[in-house]
């Protein structure tokens, strides 16, 4: 990494479920960097006559100034987990989107957007309206709308919560983030037919 990259930036929030806000920036510069695009000399948080060296004084280098104890949630959940344990819970991660993927595939209605590269998974659920009928032309128009009045009936029925969105030319899509650790193969497949049980009418 060290001669490929300047910088790294690491959000351990999206991948292991930290509280949020909890990142690590690393960079090479050592020019104070941070500091120079960050600082603000509020001089009642940042006394220059202290009886310590003040370059100690890392708050004037961060975007949040105080909340340096963010970090303090990774390691008390690294801590409680251990290395072998987050481990585990990012490989779970892959495993389900797999599995997810798999599902999909298999599944009459459902079409991927894209092949994932890593867990989030963006796909169609084409409605037996819709089935078979890619070449008329009001065909994207109304695959537009499935997504949205799929959302709103889970969301008032309870029953699961997920995203959906349109990118470029792409109508309207689900978008399923695989990140909870407490997830099985079960929720993987009651997320699928739910879909299926919301969406049959239209």
């Amino acid at each position: 990494m060290q001669s490929r990259a300047d910088s790294v930036s690491w959000n351990a929030h999206k991948m292991l479920a930290t509280g949020l806000q909890c990142s690590a920036f690393l960079l090479k510069d050592k020019s104070d960097l941070l500091k120079q695009c960050h600082c603000a000399k509020a001089s009642y948080l940042f006394q220059i006559d202290k009886f310590y060296d003040i370059s100690y004084d890392t708050g004037d280098k961060s975007i949040q100034c105080g909340r340096k104890v963010d970090c303090l949630k990774l390691w008390l959940m690294w801590k409680a987990n251990g290395t072998e344990g987050l481990e585990k819970r990012v490989d779970r991660a892959f495993s389900l989107t797999k599995y997810l993927v798999e599902n999909i595939k298999k599944r009459k209605g459902f079409q991927l957007v894209l092949e994932p590269e890593f867990v989030n998974v963006c796909f169609w659920f084409i409605p037996p309206s819709l089935r078979g009928k890619e070449k008329c032309d009001s065909y994207w128009e109304e695959l537009r709308k499935v997504a949205p009045i799929i959302k709103e009936r889970m969301v008032k029925k309870g029953s699961v919560m997920v995203g959906y969105q349109p990118h470029g030319k792409k109508v309207n899509f689900f978008r399923q983030i695989v990140v909870n650790p407490s997830g099985t193969e079960d929720d993987m497949n009651f997320f699928l037919d739910e879909i299926e049980r919301l969406g049959c009418d239209l």
